[in-house]
């Protein structure tokens, strides 16, 4: 064909990326177009942060397809009515795009395709949501097996190269990408391909070796940082699992490797989170278990809001919370503690949790940040999942030993010793005027007794599935 598009959506990227080989394969012009959804934009889901490091992204895309010779048009409006729009003008004969897996962008494809000649490739996960099937047919709903059939597939191909010239593009109005709102923590998490592949390059050379064991640290940086790429395909997913093969083909010794597979592993759940959300994508709106679907939740705005603000009482919950208010970002471990503090200790639904992470996360995406909720909240996809309540105080011991994370997000805390930092309760009262923190005044008490709220949790969870 002479004209084709290639209608950008999470894959803001120019190297290994599949629809935009597709669209130069098989058209001599292609046209890189992003669509402003209003739907998307104008989401309650939203999070500023989130959209601003689109935004960012898209216009470092823009820079990237000028220095081949091209540019992005970018247009608002209603997907389907917008590419109509765009065909009737450059008499493209087809669209190309990666297949994406939420129930939005699945219906909103399922209209395009009956009326437009859209073509969808793969890409947002190393392997295709819909081809991971148990041998009947029926997908999987249980990571083992699910990890054990991954494994079993041909790896995929080896990423593609960036390509080095575009074809010149018509002259096409352009609305440019919006300048508001802006990404205040770009020093934090710049976007782009650039940026993402600098990461990536940095971790598998220096980092991944001690992945295995510095992962669940949250006072050591021992993870990627690459959550936000992946979600907007600034790197590719299939680009990321042959770093980890590819650092786990060069390991020099067992603790290497096992960093190696240890991050391959986490790309893997990744993709079990996308497959459950493309096969079962009630998951959005209530429990994966029918038998956990009525659990008598409390109303408990108070407890609700001051887990939001970080002032539970408990540091490493609080140290968490304000990490996520203060940069769109939280460590994984930090993740399960905070979501399990709210589901088990507060008794409050864990839709909540999943609404306030999306509207907050730089990396929110609708299959991991469900997954991870459910896989917390005990109504997901474990076998027998409920009986797992995060203690707060060992999961701060454990995993910020010496508190250096708890006194880096919670300053009024800084000057407590290590013997109280994860308890500061527990403090006497001379001590806690000689460091500066008076438990209730400076320092909330600890708004619910864990093993209290642990109690309570259990036997709520019991009547639910009895």
């Amino acid at each position: 064909m002479e004209t084709a598009i290639w209608w950008i959506r999470r894959d803001l990227r120019l190297s290994d990326n599949l629809a935009l080989a597709a669209a130069l394969h098989q058209a001599e012009v292609v046209i890189p177009v992003f669509v402003l959804d209003p739907k998307l934009l104008e989401s309650p889901l939203v999070s500023q942060q989130r959209l601003a490091f689109l935004f960012d992204g898209l216009r470092l895309l823009d820079l990237e397809l000028h220095s081949r010779g091209s540019k992005l048009i970018v247009r608002k409006g209603e997907p389907l009515q917008v590419l109509h729009t765009l065909l009737s003008e450059t008499k493209a004969e087809g669209v190309f795009a990666e297949a994406d897996i939420s129930p939005y962008a699945r219906e909103r494809d399922a209209r395009v395709v009956l009326e437009l000649p859209l073509r969808l490739t793969p890409g947002i996960t190393v392997h295709p949501a819909d081809k991971l099937l148990k041998p009947s047919g029926s997908p999987y709903s249980i990571f083992t097996p699910f990890s054990r059939m991954w494994h079993s597939l041909p790896f995929p191909g080896k990423p593609l190269p960036a390509p080095e010239r575009l074809s010149t593009l018509p002259n096409l109005i352009s609305y440019g990408v919006p300048d508001l709102p802006k990404h205040s923590l770009n020093t934090i998490f710049p976007a782009g391909e650039i940026e993402a592949q600098h990461r990536l390059a940095k971790f598998t050379d220096s980092f991944i070796d001690r992945y295995a064991e510095d992962r669940n640290r949250m006072d050591l940086g021992g993870t990627s940082g690459l959550s936000p790429y992946l979600r907007f395909g600034m790197l590719s997913a299939r680009q990321a699992a042959w770093a980890a093969h590819d650092a786990d083909e060069l390991a020099l010794d067992t603790k290497a490797q096992l960093g190696a597979e240890t991050w391959l592993n986490e790309l893997i759940w990744r993709d079990f989170y996308a497959a459950i959300l493309y096969h079962f994508p009630y998951v959005r709106q209530t429990a994966f278990r029918p038998e956990l679907r009525n659990i008598p939740w409390r109303d408990d705005l108070e407890g609700f809001n001051a887990w939001v603000e970080g002032q539970t009482g408990y540091p490493v919950v609080d140290a968490a919370m304000r990490q996520l208010n203060a940069t769109g970002w939280m460590h994984n471990r930090a993740r399960m503690i905070t979501a399990s503090f709210l589901i088990k200790d507060l008794l409050i639904d864990w839709r909540q949790g999943e609404r306030y992470f999306m509207q907050h996360l730089l990396d929110g995406d609708p299959a991991a940040n469900n997954g991870g909720w459910q896989w917390t909240a005990g109504t997901g996809t474990d076998a027998a999942p409920y009986f797992r309540v995060f203690n707060p105080v060992l999961q701060g011991k454990k995993f910020d030993p010496q508190g250096a994370y708890v006194r880096y997000w919670v300053p009024e805390l800084s000057r407590v010793s290590d013997a109280f930092i994860h308890t500061p309760w527990e403090m006497p009262t001379s001590v806690q005027a000689q460091v500066g923190c008076e438990i209730g005044k400076n320092y909330p008490t600890p708004i619910v007794d864990h093993a209290m709220a642990r109690q309570r949790v259990l036997a709520v969870y019991r009547e639910g599935v009895s």
